[in-house]
């Protein structure tokens, strides 16, 4: 590939007509060489002409190099350049090389000869640096100019044939064929142009006198001069020359050197002395008056250094760089009145000042780092550059010795940043790296550079609690939800490292989940109780919870916290003894015979609180005869103060209060019976009554009027709610008639009235029912009464029925289920039968039925003879109106007791139900239901048989009313 491209150049200079000169070949070798290096640190040379547009192709960076696209997108390939201005582009989606800004190669290299700018292209992950020069090829972009667009010469006519006259030389940009290649002057009798190159390669021309000139015949001669480049196309610049004929002036001036030397320093003020030149003029008068001039004003020379044309003294007038400029070459040209003149040269060298601080660009650099990378990570890389030359130009590069970093060096003023050791977040969570420059000047001259790193965490510190084992208090019946204790642990990670999640560790206490009692807020650590304790089923609860950060892997740590239930005095005292029965009456006997502190009985109680809640102290409340009697206050004995006398009542009851030292405190009651005789039979015949005696309490007014209010309000009550459920069902009846979905009712409350153990508190829960429930509606009947909602308080008994309805519902051939409709409906109103005899209908039995479905059972018109209907069956019915529901159901009522007089022989048991099984409703699909108790599976009905005749009802005169008797009551 290598030798492909050297022989498509060689091709390319030999069609612009180009000679093959050493330089040349020794670029293309040089080029060859740089592509066939192939490491990390490639270096390839390009050639490119001036003045090309931009996003012109340079070359293919990704193919010399031997890269893939995808390498550079992935490594983030990018141009890093130490000059202000960037002439060349990568394009990364296509790997090459082209041209970002306009490149004038007379501004960018002025003469100098190959004119080239490099750059570098740096890749990450791996990291590489590849170096890249572009060759700027010279192109005829620039015309030969003359200082001066007129020149005015004056010649005198004596001038002898070969007198010289300076022409001086025209300014060409350009290098090579492209600049100054030649002069041509038009075609005059008396003047032939001559042209000469000095040692610094400028050309200039002369004009040699070839006839004598006659200023009689010609006093004045306009000649064009022009300069010719060797570009092509060609370029030319003109200069018009004006030369007046006077009279005689036959010597030149010479100077007394041809080539002088100066040298300055590059920060030398302005105004500073150069150097004097000095020419002599052998002729006199005005012919020897000299003045002194630039012969070319190549550059900005004329800004720079300043020529005095009476004296020749040469002074600075500008500002020197050494680094854009090592030496200035200056012609000076004498001239004498009588305009003959010679040329010499002035050579300016500059001496180098330690002027330029070293500069440091940084080329790639990573804001960021992992706490946990190794050591001999790659940081940053970086270049120094030093205009200066020599020593003043020598850059040394140093680190903080302070930091755990460090630079190395794999090429001249590059260097890469590594870390030197391990790095901790939690130590130094950033750094500001400081990289100084400082070249060998003197004085020396240092930059510096400043990198703010910063160290990304890593999950390396597990949470941290000051406690492996924390201890809590709580009082027993305390409420649900109640905070007990705050977990706090601290994570030296930062941000999702260090945010801590709080988990409790399943356990069980007392066979039980700890999750039951104990909650554990995540985020905050909070410790809530989910229920009341109790200190006497339960002392202390041992739970375990895991801190958890929020790394990944995650990090955690294990605390236990101690909860410790403190008592409260929420039991009352407890006797044992003696038993309290309502059965029967127990009594203590005292003889009569008894001393002083003779022992009754003792009242055994205990407390199942603990502490000073469970000390418990007796106490004699209520006594026959307080005199007789004694309570001991620690032991609970019973005895006597004094001696028993005949005159002691036989029958003495005590009243003794147990009481325990809690705040406040809690206390029993205990009464005994204490009879005061020798005998047994004595003591039985008075204590025969005992237990029928009425026991009056002195509040006894207060709980009698309790009472009446408790009745009269629950009075009140049962009233508007019977009439709230007679609304309701009319309401419901309506919306079945619009069919509308019904809400059924529900209780608001279920209330746990059991509460056991020692816990005083009770618990309601929400009954909560979805929104498709009202589509089913809910009926109970009861015996006295159609339309009252019965609900058991302790709702046992409904959900008994409720699992009855789930038996039903699974079971279709149980005899509860509800039998078709008879075909009765087809009867007239005042043709339909009732119930026999005064029979009333008591069922509990609830019935859920989607309006969308239709009951269980056979419609009329699917039934057949054997079901126990009426074999000729029809349409089923449309829903009967208010008016025909109420008829039915007052007909059903009021012919109940007149159901056998009514029918008389024409009615046969086998074409009617029974009713006193099944009420059917005509029109509807609802049935009531007797007693599932009473209940059996209906059977085919027997065949049909004389029914024996039935008298008429008498009617009933006001004497033959009876007053129904207390026999009849009950």
């Amino acid at each position: 590939m290598c030798v492909i491209t050297a022989c498509r150049w060689i091709l390319c200079y030999q069609s612009q007509g180009r000679p093959l000169d050493r330089v040349f070949i020794w670029r293309v070798l040089f080029i060859m060489a740089a592509f066939s290096i192939s490491n990390i640190n490639a270096q390839i040379r390009y050639s490119v002409p001036e003045e090309m547009k931009k996003g012109s192709l340079i070359g293919n960076i990704a193919h010399d190099l031997g890269l893939d696209v995808q390498r550079l997108r992935s490594g983030r390939a990018r141009i890093v350049s130490g000059d202000s201005t960037e002439y060349v582009a990568l394009k990364t989606d296509k790997g090459i090389l082209v041209v970002k800004e306009r490149i004038d190669r007379e501004q960018l290299c002025a003469e100098t000869t190959p004119c080239s700018f490099t750059f570098e292209i740096i890749l990450d992950n791996p990291m590489e640096l590849h170096h890249v020069t572009v060759e700027i090829l010279d192109v005829n972009d620039h015309s030969p100019r003359f200082a001066k667009d007129e020149v005015n010469l004056e010649i005198s006519e004596s001038a002898t044939p070969g007198a010289r006259f300076l022409l001086g030389s025209a300014d060409d940009p350009d290098v090579g064929v492209n600049a100054l290649q030649n002069y041509i002057m038009s075609t005059n009798d008396n003047f032939i142009l001559k042209q000469h190159s000095r040692p610094d390669g400028v050309k200039y021309a002369e004009m040699v006198l070839q006839k004598p000139l006659d200023r009689e015949q010609h006093p004045q001669l306009s000649l064009i001069l022009t300069a010719v480049d060797g570009g092509s196309p060609q370029r030319s610049g003109n200069m018009k020359i004006e030369v007046n004929v006077l009279d005689a002036n036959d010597n030149a001036p010479v100077f007394n050197q041809s080539v002088y030397k100066a040298t300055i320093a590059e920060n030398a003020p302005k105004g500073t002395y150069i150097t004097t030149v000095n020419a002599s003029d052998a002729d006199s008068g005005m012919y020897s008056v000299i003045s002194y001039s630039f012969a070319n004003l190549k550059g900005n020379i004329n800004e720079v250094f300043e020529i005095d044309e009476k004296t020749g003294v040469i002074t600075l007038t500008g500002v020197l760089d050494f680094e854009k400029s090592k030496k200035y070459e200056i012609g000076i040209e004498a001239k004498d009145q009588g305009g003959l003149g010679n040329s010499a040269k002035v050579i300016v060298d500059l001496i180098d000042v330690n002027d330029n601080a070293p500069s440091i660009s940084v080329m790639s650099f990573s804001s960021s780092v992992s706490e946990d990378a190794h050591a001999g990570t790659t940081i940053a890389i970086f270049s120094v550059k030093d205009l200066d030359a020599g020593e003043n130009g020598h850059v040394d590069c140093t680190v903080d010795r302070n930091t755990p970093f460090k630079l190395q060096s794999s090429l001249r003023n590059y260097y890469t940043l590594v870390t030197d050791a391990a790095l901790d977040r939690e130590r130094v969570a950033e750094y500001n790296i400081t990289i100084t420059a400082t070249d060998s000047g003197s004085p020396a001259l240092s930059s510096q550079k400043t990198l703010n790193l910063k160290v990304s965490d890593v999950n390396d510190n597990p949470p941290r609690f000051q406690k492996s084992v924390y201890t809590a208090y709580v009082t027993e019946n305390n409420q649900p939800g109640l905070s007990i204790f705050t977990l706090s642990a601290q994570d030296d990670d930062w941000n999702q490292n260090a945010r801590i999640s709080y988990l409790l560790d399943e356990t069980t206490v007392g066979g039980s989940p700890v999750s039951s009692y104990i909650s554990v807020n995540a985020d905050s650590g909070v410790v809530h109780a989910l229920r009341g304790f109790d200190y006497e089923q339960m002392k202390s609860v041992r739970v375990c919870v895991k801190a958890q950060d929020g790394g990944s892997p995650p990090l955690s740590t294990n605390v236990t916290l101690d909860i410790v239930i403190q008592d409260e005095n929420d039991n009352a005292p407890q006797v044992l003894y003696p038993v309290q029965t309502g059965a029967s009456v127990v009594a203590e006997i005292v003889p009569r015979a008894a001393d002083v502190g003779y022992l009754v009985t003792k009242v055994v109680a205990v407390d199942v609180d603990s502490g000073q809640n469970a000390w418990l102290s007796y106490k004699l409340q209520k006594a026959t005869d307080r005199a007789l009697f004694e309570v001991g206050l620690q032991n609970g004995e019973i005895r006597t103060v004094r001696q028993v006398t005949d005159k002691d009542a036989v029958k003495q009851k005590l009243t003794v209060v147990v009481e325990d030292n809690g705040q406040p405190s809690r206390s029993a009651v205990v009464s005994i019976n204490v009879a005061v005789a020798d005998s047994f039979p004595e003591v039985l015949s008075e204590f025969t009554d005992f237990t029928h005696e009425k026991q009056f309490d002195e509040n006894l007014t207060f709980y009698l009027v309790l009472a009446l209010a408790a009745v009269s309000f629950l009075f009140i009550t049962c009233v508007v709610v019977i009439l709230s459920v007679k609304i309701y069902r009319w309401r419901q009846c309506r919306l079945y008639q619009s069919n509308l979905p019904v809400i059924p009712y529900y209780p608001p409350h279920y209330a746990d009235t059991g509460v056991t153990g020692t816990l005083p508190h009770g618990y309601n829960y929400e009954v909560c029912m979805t929104t498709d429930s009202r589509k089913s509606d809910c009926k109970f009947s009861t015996l006295g009464g159609q339309n009252v909602l019965v609900v058991d308080p302790s709702f046992t008994e409904t959900m008994q029925r409720a699992m009855k309805e789930k038996n039903f519902l699974e079971d279709p051939e149980s005899p509860e289920v509800q039998k078709p409709p008879n075909a009765d409906w087809r009867f007239p109103p005042n043709q339909r039968p009732g119930p026999s005899g005064q029979h009333r209908f008591h069922t509990l039995q609830q019935r859920w039925t989607p309006y969308e479905k239709s009951r269980a059972g056979v419609r009329p018109d699917e039934a057949g003879a054997t079901a126990g209907v009426i074999a000729g069956t029809g349409p089923w019915p449309n829903p009967p109106t208010e008016a025909e529901q109420l008829q039915a159901l007052m007909a059903a009522a009021n012919e109940a007791s007149e159901a056998t007089a009514t029918l008389g022989p024409r009615y046969n048991p086998q074409y009617g139900p029974d009713y006193r099984q099944n009420v059917y409703i005509p029109g509807s699909t609802a049935t009531l239901t007797a007693n599932p108790q009473q209940q059996v599976p209906q059977q085919a009905l027997p065949p049909p048989q004389a029914l024996p005749p039935v008298e008429a009802p008498k009617a009933q005169t006001p004497a033959s009313k009876k007053k129904p008797t207390k026999k009849d009551k009950k």
